[in-house]
Parts: structure tokens; sequence; C-alpha cells
């Protein structure tokens, strides 16, 4: 039966049968879904060092690396 003061019942019932007590499960349930989120923005590839750019597109696997300028990297590693 879904109770008014819970956000979300199936996550406050699966936290309940994993053993958390009624306030942490409804704290969690309860929780904005915002910071559950995975991930995030990286920072502009104009910002970082050629350096960087060099081994980002080592990990990637861009031919012709060693011999890229900055802004080659760039395009290099946006157009992967």
């Amino acid at each position: 039966m879904p109770r008014p003061q819970i956000k979300d019942e199936s996550t406050y019932q699966a936290l309940r049968r994993e053993g958390a007590g009624k306030e942490k499960a409804a704290r969690i349930a309860n929780s904005p879904k915002s910071s559950s989120r995975k991930g995030g923005r990286s920072g502009s590839y104009e910002d970082r060092s050629k350096q960087d750019l060099y081994e980002q597109a080592r990990k990637v696997g861009v031919e012709g690396r060693s011999s890229m300028s900055k802004d080659e990297l760039i395009k290099a590693l946006r157009n992967r």
C-alpha cells in the first residue's frame, strides 16, 4: 500500500527487505535522484594540455597522434 510520505515505494521496500530500518529506507527512498546519477561533464579539450590530449588519443587508438598538433588532437578526439 503506497504511503504519501515515501516518494519511491519500490526502493523503500527493497531496502526494508535487505534489512534497512524504516527511517533509513525512507530517507534513501526520498532522496533526490540527481544525487545518484552517474557520470559528469568533462572539461573542454581546449583547457587540457597537449600531453593530456595525447594520452587520451592513445587510449582511444587515434592513428598518427605523435605528429599531431594540439588542435589536430582535439579534432581527432571529437571525431571519434
